[in-house]
């Protein structure tokens, strides 16, 4: 294991490529459910970049913004709407929940992980960006 890894708590090896396939087995199997589930594609791709607004949050500070960007990023809340999607049988709050989750998947699966306070470059698959090899 890096340093760096060390310093954050970066998965590496094995474990990595598996959170990474996890991603990926996320964002098929979410894509593939909302082709089933009938969902506009219009809407698709207008929301699927709206988690990564969050980002935003960086504006404020390190630590806000990986509060921010981690809560926008965890399964936690689409999961939720996913539920609530299918308990009240309401197309918006699932089509919504599923695009979420398509989202984080493939985030994951090109190795943006959750955010460490150390920056946004520093996440739990590893360095990202142009630090990265720094």
């Amino acid at each position: 294991m890096d340093e760096q890894a060390a310093e954050t708590g970066a998965a590496t090896g094995g474990v990595n490529i598996l959170l990474r396939v996890e991603g990926l087995t996320l964002f098929v199997g979410m894509v593939m459910l909302y082709a089933v589930w009938g969902g506009s594609w219009l809407v698709f791709a207008l929301l699927f970049f709206v988690p990564d607004l969050s980002f935003l949050a960086y504006l404020s500070d390190a630590r806000f913004g990986a509060l921010v960007y981690n809560a926008a990023h965890s399964y936690m809340a689409p999961v939720t709407l996913m539920t609530l999607g299918f308990g009240f049988a309401s197309p918006l709050t699932l089509s919504i929940a599923l695009i979420w989750l398509a989202h984080i998947g493939i985030d994951r699966a090109l190795g943006y992980g959750l955010k460490y306070s150390a920056g946004f470059g520093f996440t739990h698959l590893g360095r990202i960006g142009r630090q990265k090899d720094a």
